[in-house]
C-alpha cells in the first residue's frame, strides 16, 4: 500500500470511530426510557433576566427535553412564564413530540417586569397541574416542576411551595446570579440537596442538563423495600417522630407505583409488629401518610427476632412479595439486641436480601456491620445524635437497575462521560499517527 493510501486508510477508519462513537452517544442520550411524567417549567422572565440568558434558558429547556421519551402516554411537558404576571407558553396537553416542543419553547419571549415567583407556583399547582390543561390524575404520573428565577421574589412564597409540595409537586429549584439560597430552599423539596441547584450566570447553566435527564429516568426493575424500625423505649416519642420523617425522606427517593418500588414497614420492640405489607400503599402521597399513623411501642430490643420476621413473613408472597423481585431490607436500631442477631442477619443475606443497617445513639456497630450486605461501607450507616439522621438519607442508595445499559438510569451520564474520554483518546491517537507519517513523508523525500 502506497504511502498516502495508508493515510487516506487512517482518516477512514478514525472518522468512522468517531462517527460510531457519536451515535452511540446520542442514543444513550435518545433512548433513554424516562418514567411517565407532568413535567412543568416555570421560568423567572423578570427586567433583571437578559435577552441574551433568556435565551441560554430556552437552550436548557431543550436539552432537558431532548431527553425525556415525550408522549402523550409517556411524558408530557408545559411551560409558564412569569414576571409581574403568569403566562401559560405550553401546557401539558399542547405538545405530543419532542419537534413541537422545542419549536413552542424557542418562541417564548421575556415579560421583562417584576418577579413574583409565589404567584407563579400558584398558577402551576391550580391551573398548569390541572386536568384541564392537560395534568394526569394517576398516582403513578409524577409531576414535578423546575423554577429558574436570577432574584428575590417580590411576593410569598414559603406557605404557596409548601401546598404544592403537599398536593403532590415535587419541587426543583434553581438559582442564578444574584438569587439567595434562603429563597430555593424555601420552593424546593425534600431532599433539599437534590433538589437545589445553584450557577453563577446564565452561562453556566446548560451544566445542570445531565442531573436532570438522570433525575428524570427510569429503572426498569422494580423492589421490594421493607423498613424494620427499632420502637424500643430508648428511642423516645420526640425520636420517633424524627424517625418517621427520616423513613419518608427515603420514600421521596424511591420510585413507589404499582409496577415498580413496593414498600412494607415493620415496627419492633420485645415483640414485632407489621405496620402495613408490600403493596398495601403504591403512591407516595398515601404511603408517607401511613408512616406517619405509626404509633411507637416502647419496651425492648429485639432485633434478631425483628431480622427473623422480615425472612420469615415480610418478604414472603402471602405478604405481597413479588417473585423475581429485588428484595431490600432496612434495618434501624439505636441500641443493642437483646437477643442475637447473627443467624437471622446470615439468613437473611443467604436468602438474596440486601440489607442495610443504620444505628444512631447507643447502637453497636459491630452489630450493625453484621446486618449490613456487602460492600459494609455502602450497606451500613452510624450517627450518635437522631437530629443528624437527614444526613443518612442523603447517602443510602437504593439502587435497582442492575444491568448497566447506556439506556438505562444512572448509566446515562457515565456512558456519555466514557464517550466523551474515548473521544478524546482517539484524538491524541490520530494526531500522533498524524505526527509520525508526517515524519515518515519528510524521510522519504
Amino acid at each position: 500500500m502506497t504511502l498516502p493510501g495508508f493515510v487516506m486508510l487512517l482518516c477512514i477508519l478514525g472518522a468512522q470511530a468517531t462517527v460510531d462513537l457519536r451515535n452511540a452517544a446520542a442514543m444513550a442520550a435518545g433512548l433513554c426510557n424516562t418514567k411517565p411524567t407532568d413535567v412543568v417549567f416555570i421560568i423567572d422572565s423578570s427586567r433583571s433576566v437578559r435577552p441574551a440568558e433568556f435565551e441560554q434558558v430556552k437552550v436548557f429547556l431543550t436539552k432537558v427535553i431532548d431527553g425525556l421519551n415525550v408522549g402523550a402516554d409517556a411524558t408530557r411537558v408545559g411551560v409558564v412564564n412569569y414576571a409581574s404576571r403568569v403566562k401559560n407558553e405550553v401546557s401539558l396537553k399542547s405538545h405530543k413530540t419532542k419537534a413541537a416542543l422545542v419549536k413552542a419553547v424557542s418562541k417564548i419571549e421575556p415579560l421583562s417586569s417584576g418577579t413574583m415567583t409565589g404567584l407563579a407556583i400558584q398558577f402551576a399547582m391550580n391551573v398548569a397541574f390541572s386536568e384541564a390543561e392537560g395534568a394526569r390524575k394517576s398516582p403513578d404520573i409524577s409531576k414535578v416542576a423546575i423554577i429558574v428565577t436570577d432574584g428575590r421574589p417580590q411576593d410569598n412564597i414559603r406557605e404557596i411551595a409548601a401546598k404544592a409540595r403537599e398536593a403532590g409537586i415535587e419541587i426543583f429549584a434553581i438559582g442564578v446570579g444574584r438569587v439567595e439560597l434562603t429563597t430555593l430552599r424555601q420552593m424546593a423539596s425534600e431532599p433539599l440537596d437534590d433538589h437545589v441547584d445553584y450557577v453563577e450566570s446564565y452561562s453556566l447553566i446548560e451544566k445542570l442538563t445531565k442531573k436532570f435527564q438522570e433525575a428524570f429516568c427510569a429503572c426498569s426493575n422494580a423492589a421490594d423495600v421493607v423498613f424494620l424500625i427499632d420502637g424500643s423505649k430508648s428511642v423516645r416519642p420526640e425520636n420517633f417522630e424524627l424517625v418517621k420523617k427520616w423513613i419518608n425522606l427515603i420514600i421521596d427517593k424511591l420510585d413507589v407505583s404499582e409496577t415498580n418500588t413496593h414498600v412494607g414497614l415493620v415496627q419492633y420492640s420485645s415483640s414485632v409488629k407489621q405496620e402495613f405489607p408490600l403493596g398495601r400503599y403504591n403512591n407516595k402521597k398515601a404511603l408517607k401518610e401511613a408512616v406517619k399513623k405509626m404509633g411507637y411501642m416502647e419496651r425492648g430490643t429485639m432485633t434478631g427476632q425483628a431480622i427473623n420476621f422480615l425472612v420469615d413473613n415480610s418478604f414472603t408472597p402471602s405478604q405481597g412479595a413479588r417473585p423475581g423481585v429485588p428484595k431490600v431490607g432496612i434495618v434501624f436500631t439505636d441500641g443493642r439486641s437483646q437477643d442475637y442477631i447473627g443467624d437471622a442477619a446470615k439468613k437473611a443475606k443467604e436468602n438474596g436480601f440486601e440489607m442495610f443497617a443504620v444505628g444512631v445513639g447507643n447502637a453497636v456497630e459491630d452489630e450493625l456491620r453484621e446486618i449490613a450486605s456487602i460492600p459494609v461501607a455502602d450497606h451500613y450507616f452510624y450517627t450518635a445524635d437522631f437530629k443528624t439522621m437527614n444526613q443518612i438519607a442523603k447517602k443510602l442508595q437504593i439502587n435497582v437497575c442492575q444491568v448497566e445499559d447506556p439506556c438505562e438510569c444512572n448509566s446515562l451520564v457515565k456512558f456519555q462521560k466514557k464517550v466523551e474520554e474515548a473521544l478524546q483518546a482517539l484524538t491524541k491517537k490520530l494526531d500522533a499517527v498524524t505526527k509520525r507519517i508526517t515524519a515518515l513523508e519528510n524521510k522519504i523525500v
